[in-house]
């Protein structure tokens, strides 16, 4: 059985995991990955009690009750490298015994319910709109690093998306957990999520500087392969999917629309999206 070495499984002198400032007994089962440290207190403030809170660098974490039921809030701030140190972290802190480092013998599932902001990339999803992601699409080379499998649509998906949009690698696609999508996706509008590796030329912005591929947000709007569009860019949503599965646990997205690429149109009131997003998700938990 592999025992973990000091320098792959790194712990803080309490015995917390390094990152996230974490021990297993911190965290619940249903964890809520938010990016912002703001957006933490504006979900917890629905507890009815906070049991634990802690925070180190961007990763800020809120744990109590809501409905008599144990729930964890996180932030993970912004990008797939953050995501892969939030899941990895999280993953150990049920699956390995942080005293002896040898793997649990008995893998535990979590939930991982991401509650984000996005833009929309079609004119019909207009500003205000909540989107649950059935599938994330990686533009970003983080999980080309691990051994994922996709299934056959999701490679046919990927290979076609490449081709289609003229990307420098093919993209991964990974379907979000239906499991959670029947729990808590009534009411939402389902999409299909972009995760980029950038805000602005990833996603097809330019202020000062050129981008190499200018036509790019043309071809994301008018991609469509067997009735598969994209509706929404972000930056975290596929790698939350990707190492979820990779990992063996349960998790979907769901994202506040604040922009709209095609009218360059931005909320005018974004809280009012995002908490309705959280109550949604909260009373579903």
């Amino acid at each position: 059985m592999t025992r973990y070495s000091d320098a792959d499984l790194i712990l803080n002198n309490d015995g917390s995991i390094y990152h996230l400032n974490l021990k297993p007994e911190n965290v619940a089962e249903d964890i809520i990955l938010v990016g912002d440290p703001e957006r933490v207190a504006r979900i917890s403030r629905h507890f009815s009690s906070i049991e634990f809170e802690t925070q180190k660098r961007e990763f800020l974490t809120h744990t109590g009750i809501i409905n008599q039921k144990r729930v964890t809030v996180m932030s993970t701030g912004m990008g797939v490298d953050n995501i892969e140190i939030a899941m990895i972290e999280l993953d150990a802190l049920f699956n390995i015994d942080l005293n002896s480092r040898l793997p649990l013998p008995d893998k535990k599932s979590i939930n991982l319910i991401r509650i984000g902001t996005s833009g929309a990339i079609h004119e019909e999803v207009h500003s205000g709109s909540e989107v649950i992601s059935q599938y994330g699409i990686g533009l970003d080379n983080l999980i080309h690093y691990y051994q994922l499998e996709q299934s056959d649509r999701e490679s046919e998906l990927g290979n076609n998306i490449a081709n289609t949009l003229d990307l420098p690698q093919i993209p991964y696609v990974v379907k979000g957990s239906e499991t959670l999508i029947d729990r808590l996706g009534h009411g939402f509008l389902e999409g299909n999520t972009v995760t980029t590796p950038g805000f602005y030329g990833p996603q097809g912005r330019r202020l000062r500087l050129a981008v190499n591929n200018p036509q790019f947000l043309e071809k994301i709007r008018s991609f469509n392969f067997n009735n598969f569009r994209f509706t929404n860019f972000e930056m975290e949503t596929s790698s939350i999917y990707a190492f979820a599965r990779l990992l063996g646990h349960e998790a979907i997205s769901i994202n506040a629309i604040l922009g709209n690429r095609s009218q360059g149109t931005f909320a005018k009131d974004p809280y009012k999206t995002i908490d309705s997003v959280i109550e949604k998700v909260l009373s579903r938990l």
